[in-house]
């Protein structure tokens, strides 16, 4: 089945993702200025906001990887750079100064359920190769890099520009919800309970889609993808994954088995049955969808055979989907979902 609405529309990906240098680091896996915050050396601290408990409570504590990074004051000037992280901060009343494009939305940097919350456009930032100087000169006072490859020296550049929230424990490569995502941010900016009333709504969204669709429960999905470079299928701990997860959906247990550091697995051609399961979704990352589901080879896995399948072939859909916002997700609980249901009744 297909995601179509606009045949004409380009992919969501068709951006700094699609590009070979940009998904290669994703598979696989300046100037000092006047600090608002501190870093302590562990990284062992809970993932989740150590203090800041009230609304405009400072200073404000975020346990992340390289340790509890503590905002002494209310940001400012804040630069979002992580995966999502502008909408996040958007979200939460905030208005970044800088932020990352990941999916080349163009514009301000955001997806249409973001459109029109910028008050002033921020400057677009580099997503893996985000340019220091560039950042610097916006005299930002908090950095958020909540999600991205988790990088040490990426993160240790950006800690002499600004205070940096970076990625949480085991959350290199990708690994974070929006639920953390938004826990992280909400407490950086001081707004912890705008930030859990958030989740609230957003999680009660999951729930009333799970119920409305009891046939999703302990169903098998593979989630995949495919580049100009081949297959690939994501494994637990990433946006995508958590997301039908809490639909009911169980990952492909074989796609699991097979899970290592990085947020997917490959997938040869001669071995694209692993992506058979109860549901078969896929994105086309720089490539047309047909490339996906005209091919002979994924035409004969048993899932997709059958008709138990969807190929994202429509910009908005499949960009909602990648980008696993609390804003993105409420849309694609709304578009996304009757999708996934189709092939299954």
């Amino acid at each position: 089945m297909s995601s179509r609405r606009n045949p004409s529309a380009p992919l969501a990906h068709r951006s700094r993702p699609a590009s070979a240098a940009l998904w290669a680091v994703l598979t696989a896996l300046v100037a000092g200025l006047t600090a608002c915050g501190t870093t302590s050396d562990s990284g062992s601290a809970s993932p989740q906001a150590a203090s800041g408990a009230e609304d405009g409570a400072f200073p404000a504590t975020v346990a992340t990887k390289f340790g509890d990074i503590t905002v002494k004051k209310r940001p400012a000037r804040v630069v979002a750079l992580g995966w999502g992280d502008a909408e996040a901060v958007l979200s939460l009343g905030g208005q970044p100064v800088g932020a990352s494009d990941w999916l080349a939305f163009g514009g301000d940097g955001v997806g249409p359920w973001a459109k029109g919350l910028y008050k002033k456009s921020p400057q677009l930032i580099g997503t893996l190769e985000p340019e220091f100087e560039k950042i610097a000169a916006l005299k930002p006072d908090l950095i958020l890099d909540t999600k991205s490859s988790g990088d040490r020296t990426r993160y240790d550049t950006l800690s002499k520009i600004a205070p940096t929230v970076g990625v949480p424990e085991g959350g290199d490569q990708y690994k974070i919800s929006w639920r953390e995502q938004t826990e992280m941010v909400a407490t950086a900016l001081g707004v912890p309970g705008k930030g859990k009333a958030l989740i609230s709504e957003t999680e009660k969204k999951f729930r009333d889609s799970a119920a409305a669709h009891p046939e999703f429960k302990n169903k098998t999905i593979t989630l995949g993808s495919r580049t100009s470079e081949g297959f690939g299928a994501y494994v637990r701990g990433t946006g995508r994954v958590d997301f039908v997860e809490r639909l009911g959906f169980t990952n492909n247990p074989e796609v699991e088995a097979k899970a290592g550091a990085s947020f997917s697995i490959g997938v040869s051609r001669e071995n694209l049955d692993l992506l058979d399961a109860d549901l078969t979704v896929m994105t086309p990352i720089g490539i047309p969808a047909a490339k996906i589901s005209d091919d002979p080879l994924y035409r004969a896995v048993p899932s997709v055979k059958a008709g138990r399948s969807v190929v994202f072939d429509d910009e908005t859909l499949s960009a909602a989907f990648s980008t696993d916002s609390v804003f993105s997700v409420a849309y694609a609980l709304e578009k996304v979902v009757p999708l996934f249901a189709e092939p299954l009744k």
